[in-house]
């Protein structure tokens, strides 16, 4: 009687699983909480980032000149 090998399938889920229990553990908080801390610093920046480019076009254009939006200034399309 032959045994089956384990499926890639099963092995990517049980990693999940523990991947989520070490995060969820009391000693993987601190490291769930820097990660999240990252991720919000990180949408900052970004916001940041974005004000202080659109006020320099602003600048750069004139206060009564504005240029039309175009689809390829858009960060979001």
């Amino acid at each position: 009687m032959e045994k089956e090998p384990i499926q890639g399938n099963v092995l990517k889920t049980a990693a999940t699983v523990a991947g989520a229990g070490a995060l969820l553990s009391p000693v993987g908080l601190p490291i769930l909480q820097g990660l999240a801390g990252i991720a919000f610093v990180g949408v900052g920046l970004f916001a940041a980032g974005t004000t202080v480019m659109k006020v320099g076009e602003m600048i750069s254009g004139g206060f009564g000149q504005s240029k039309p939006q175009q689809e390829e200034d858009s960060p979001f399309l």
